[in-house]
């Protein structure tokens, strides 16, 4: 073989490493691109989510926000209100007069108390 012929043959071979190498390359950063959107829309719920906490917060921090809890979860009442207290019979009382409950009776029942 010439001179020129192994030149030419380091040449290609060493082309050829190069183009393989590069293929690689593309490969692997193709498939990064999926890390980076995946991050970002991540992102972005992460953000629209803190946002979300954040207006939850200003709410919580208002000073009427805390009163209207302590008024219904501890049952507690500003000095001058006037405090009911209801009994668990009237309460029930109160919920099954709201249930309509089907007349049972016959027709000729209703009628009669409808007239007399």
């Amino acid at each position: 073989m010439s001179p020129k012929k192994i030149v030419f043959l380091i040449i290609i071979i060493i082309s050829l490493l190069i183009i393989n190498n590069l293929a690689h390359s593309i490969y692997s950063l193709w498939q990064k691109k999926h890390l980076v959107v995946d991050a970002r829309s991540e992102l972005e719920k992460q953000k629209k989510e803190n946002d979300d906490l954040k207006k939850k917060l200003s709410v919580i921090e208002k000073p009427q926000f805390i009163e209207e809890e302590a008024r219904n979860k501890l049952f507690l009442a500003k000095p001058g209100d006037n405090v009911i207290v209801v009994s668990q019979k009237d309460l029930e009382a109160s919920v099954s007069s709201k249930l309509n409950l089907p007349d049972k009776r016959p027709n000729w029942e209703k009628w009669w108390d409808l007239f007399f």
